[in-house]
């Protein structure tokens, strides 16, 4: 028996704007295009072999993040921007669409500082508005453990 999988472009007219933010908020405004693009191509590419059509909001940001993290690592292997510059552009427009976002150049620079993984569950929760249970999917821990990281991220936020 088959699953049953809406076309792929109602499921990117869905959540293209989740996949956006979320890859902007790991990545910044520098790779964020580059990072929700290449979530983009890779879900396109395993969509026909999917199982399960119950949670694709989920697995579009699960395959996100993955692309963000290899964002990350690539880094090693180019140049990257100094704070200053990043800071710099911590106010240009993340989403470009119908509805524009600025991003808080002070609240930016927080989030930045925060510990990678604290970052990432900060980020996951509420950006990419994702459940406990989701967040310690992602990030391949237990759902007490990311309620754990996303406390100390925001305990870490209000203190600074």
């Amino acid at each position: 028996m088959g699953v049953h999988l809406p076309p792929f472009q109602q499921l990117v007219d869905t959540h293209w704007r989740d996949v956006a933010r979320l890859s902007h908020a790991l990545t910044g405004p520098d790779d964020g295009d580059d990072v929700a693009q290449q979530a983009w191509t890779q879900a396109y590419a395993a969509y026909p072999s999917l199982r399960s059509a119950t949670n694709l909001r989920g697995w579009l940001l699960t395959i996100t993040h993955r692309c963000a993290m290899d964002a990350h690592r690539g880094r090693g292997r180019r140049a990257v921007p100094t704070d200053d510059e990043v800071l710099s552009h911590a106010g240009d427009t993340v989403v470009d669409g119908p509805e524009t976002a600025l991003v808080d150049e002070a609240l930016w620079g927080q989030v930045a500082r925060l510990p990678e993984r604290q970052r990432e569950a900060v980020v996951l929760k509420y950006v990419g508005d994702l459940d406990h249970a989701a967040i310690a999917a992602v990030l391949g821990t237990t759902p007490t453990m990311s309620r754990r990281l996303v406390s100390d991220g925001l305990r870490a936020l209000r203190e600074e």
